[in-house]
């Protein structure tokens, strides 16, 4: 009866246990084969260990016999050894092999959020945010520009480490549309347990009208509050940082903002997408997120904040 609030850790956001996608419900089938093994295992050494204490001494010759030890110590190690690795060899197949419509998707690690591309002749990009279509295979290609991060969403694939100078490759697949929580998994700084990412599955005509919104580029905006905003955040030299894609910020070192406003969250799964909140980390980002590479601006005053803050949210 103690165990059984542990087994709530079994199932929803971010368990292995809880399989929504072809790669992770692989996993989870390995997973049982090799707990199961594991169990007849040890059911079977503490058995003979058991017989070994409990029967009469006169008959425990027979645990010693050269039998039982060619049978347990070599004959059994070596058929389950062999199975497992068959078994294991086919399954990291499965879950290597792209079938020929996959669709690729780029992701670099970075410090400590994800730059996400659809490298097409019209590249979306993207960040933190991995949008994808329910049912159809994906092959993300993984790589860093700085330190080894690993790419872990465990409801959808198993985790795979992005190495600088090398792109490693991991099929995800969602059975239906939904939405599910990926995170760093290998230490990569102060800010590690602060990089997360949302892998989000939507239906095909979905996911079509996504990417065409996405290829599109920021307009001049009439709203005279957001034509402020823009100002500001053009003149406050925020794109030495940030790219957004119909105007002069061409910035590469932080999250690409051409529509920013679309997604769920901003710093990387830290805050609820939302002006107030956009605010807050313009001027206190050091604070949530202490050592991140964008600076804060602390001195602009309330009124410019919430221009660029407004503006921002816009870009949908």
């Amino acid at each position: 009866m103690c165990t059984l609030p542990l087994l709530g850790g079994c199932s929803g956001i971010q368990s292995a246990l809880d399989p929504k996608g072809v790669a992770a419900r692989a996993i989870y089938e390995a997973w049982w084969v090799m707990f199961l093994g594991s169990l007849v295992i040890l059911s079977l050494v503490m058995a003979m260990a058991l017989y070994a204490l409990l029967k009469n001494p006169d008959h425990r010759w027979r645990i010693g016999s050269s039998t039982l030890i060619i049978g347990g110590g070599v004959a059994l190690p070596v058929i389950t050894i062999t199975a497992l690795l068959t078994y294991g060899v086919q399954l990291g197949d499965r879950l290597t092999s792209p079938p020929g419509d996959a669709l690729k998707i780029e992701v670099t690690g970075k410090q400590w959020w994800w730059e996400v591309r659809y490298p097409d002749k019209e590249s979306v990009v993207t960040a933190n945010e991995i949008l994808i279509p329910a049912g159809r295979a994906v092959q993300v290609e993984l790589t860093t520009e700085d330190v080894i991060h690993s790419f872990w969403v465990p409801n959808l694939a198993g985790k795979k480490d992005l190495i600088p100078g090398k792109v490693n490759k991991l099929l995800l697949q969602a059975d239906e549309p939904g939405v599910f929580r990926g995170q760093c998994a290998e230490f990569c700084g102060s800010q590690h347990a602060r990089m997360a990412f949302f892998v989000i599955a939507k239906t095909p005509e979905e996911f079509e009208r996504w990417q065409m919104l996405q290829r599109q580029v920021s307009r001049l905006p009439v709203n005279p509050v957001l034509a402020r905003g823009r100002d500001a955040f053009l003149s406050a030299s925020c794109g030495e940082c940030h790219t957004i894609r119909g105007t002069s910020a061409r910035g590469t070192r932080g999250p690409d903002l051409t529509h920013v406003g679309s997604r769920r969250t901003i710093g990387a799964g830290m805050l609820e997408t939302s002006a107030d909140n956009i605010g807050i980390w313009i001027v206190d980002n050091q604070r949530i997120k202490f050592n991140d590479r964008i600076p804060a601006y602390p001195k602009l005053d309330r009124d410019t904040v919430r221009e660029i803050a407004t503006y921002l949210e816009s870009l949908q």
